[in-house]
């Protein structure tokens, strides 16, 4: 990605202002995973009053259910999984001062809103490029949620991990302002 935004994590609330829809990113440092059931037991601690085995606060969560890894890997495929699956809880968490996501697809209304009260930003990374995603991930360890296998919430350590944002914290939104653009050269 040539002219990609390097970002470090934590990611900070003056990060996510200065990103734009449509920004190809490279992003270094730690990177949580977490998938639905993972979001779910999460979302249900938080109303029994537990904490987070976790502390989200300016943090980033890939929605990513990875292979096992080879011998000298990290970690296995680690392709991006849908982001509709985790609407239900993604709001909730975002309360606990989450700022990024990364997925694939689209993002319903109420977490758009929530992305815009809470100052956060929805990345996409290429399905389909899981291999060369891998590649990028230095380090993956399971902190929470074990028996969930590849959906248990875990740290990745990651250097260059290339992701787009699709949604920005104003809400504007790459895949619909890709789609108009076209129309627009069409006519």
């Amino acid at each position: 990605m040539e002219n990609a935004i390097k970002i470090s994590t934590p990611l900070t609330a003056e990060k996510v202002r200065n990103l734009t829809a449509g920004d190809f990113v490279l992003i270094t440092g730690t990177i949580y995973t977490a998938r639905d059931a993972a979001h779910k037991r999460m979302v249900e601690a938080l109303a029994a009053g537990e904490q987070l085995p976790v502390d989200f606060k300016d943090q980033i969560v890939y929605y990513v259910g990875p292979t096992p890894a080879k011998p000298g890997k990290a970690i296995g495929s680690a392709g991006p999984t849908t982001s509709g699956r985790m609407d239900a809880y993604a709001p909730r968490i975002m309360e606990e001062g989450l700022r990024g996501m990364i997925g694939k697809g689209y993002r319903s209304p109420e977490v758009v809103e929530s992305m815009k009260r809470h100052n956060a930003v929805y990345f996409a990374a290429t399905g389909g490029a899981a291999a060369l995603i891998a590649k990028t991930i230095k380090k993956y360890e399971v902190i929470a949620y074990d028996d969930l296998g590849p959906e248990a919430l875990a740290r990745l350590t990651v250097e260059d991990f290339p992701a787009i944002v699709v949604i920005d914290s104003e809400g504007r939104n790459f895949y619909t302002e890709g789609q108009e653009k076209y129309r627009n050269a069409k006519s």
